[in-house]
């Protein structure tokens, strides 16, 4: 059998409405993040996006992951929305201080660098000075702004760069969640919040990455899903390394769909193993499933 390796996860670790759903009964909070990579082998990290924690935090986080679990971080917005990416030098040197430690273990996956809808190709001088002066690591960059979705010279230059420099751009898929009028509150703040953008399926470098917007109601996000294990499919037969991070409005059913994806591909590529036994079925019989 031969190895294949790719990643797949949520937005988060810690929620509570997962308790008794993905994690035991009576998990506490501080079960949360071995419980959930116990199952999953990413989480997409967005606590950092909006503050940075402390280094005796990012130490436990270290120690309650399992072996082999790897931590996707968000570059703080001050570098990315206040500063666009300009005279962030110190706030850059901070936030990859407080990760090395788990870059040092290899725990550490792509960090993200997710730019506001107003960084536009006019702004390509600032992303190319950032990228180059960073140190040797694995970065993914997602934009938002539309004429890098153009497939005109705006995209074209955007992909060379960041192909150049061995960087991914984050494919972010939001069309199941834009595919029905909103069926409750939580879809409908998303909707408000979440950017409605063409879906560019590339895979720039060795470790696509892919953030997938899902529907509130399971069977919607179905052929949106199959197509992406498609496209896993087919990184995974290249020798690619993907990640694949799955939403949902709320996020509560999204370990749920996380799993119902994890089935989709591996009828597609039977060498990956099954997802492991949930903390929350443990103790009981039978599987949930969405497919």
């Amino acid at each position: 059998m031969r190895t294949v390796h790719y990643h797949l996860g949520c937005p988060v670790w810690s929620n509570r409405d997962w308790v008794g759903r993905l994690f035991g009964a009576g998990a506490k909070p501080a079960d949360w993040l071995t419980q959930y990579s116990a199952v999953f082998g990413a989480v997409e990290g967005n606590n950092t996006f909006y503050g940075l924690p402390r280094p005796e935090t990012v130490a436990r986080w270290m120690a309650d992951a399992a072996p082999g679990f790897r931590f996707c971080f968000k570059f703080p917005r001050r570098i990315t929305h206040e500063f666009g990416l300009r005279g962030a030098e110190r706030e850059t040197r901070e936030f990859l201080g407080l990760l090395a430690p788990l870059a040092t273990a290899g725990r550490l996956g792509p960090l993200l660098l997710q730019l506001p809808a107003e960084f536009g190709p006019e702004q390509g001088g600032a992303l190319l000075d950032y990228l180059d002066a960073l140190p040797a690591g694995e970065y993914a960059v997602e934009v938002r702004h539309p004429a890098f979705f153009a497939k005109g010279e705006a995209e074209i230059g955007l992909n060379r760069t960041l192909r150049g420099r061995g960087v991914d751009r984050v494919v972010l898929d939001s069309r199941a969640l834009f595919s029905t009028a909103p069926p409750d509150a939580a879809s409908r703040i998303a909707q408000g919040k979440k950017p409605r953008l063409p879906v560019h399926p590339l895979a720039l470098g060795r470790r696509p990455l892919v953030r997938y917007i899902g529907h509130i109601v399971p069977e919607v996000n179905r052929r949106y899903l199959e197509q992406w294990a498609d496209k896993l499919a087919a990184w995974l037969a290249e020798g690619r390394e993907p990640y694949f991070f799955i939403h949902t409005p709320d996020n509560l059913a999204a370990p749920e769909l996380a799993r119902g994806f994890h089935a989709l591909l591996r009828a597609r590529a039977p060498d990956l193993p099954p997802l492991p036994e949930w903390p929350a079925e443990r103790a009981r019989t039978g599987q949930l499933g969405l497919f």
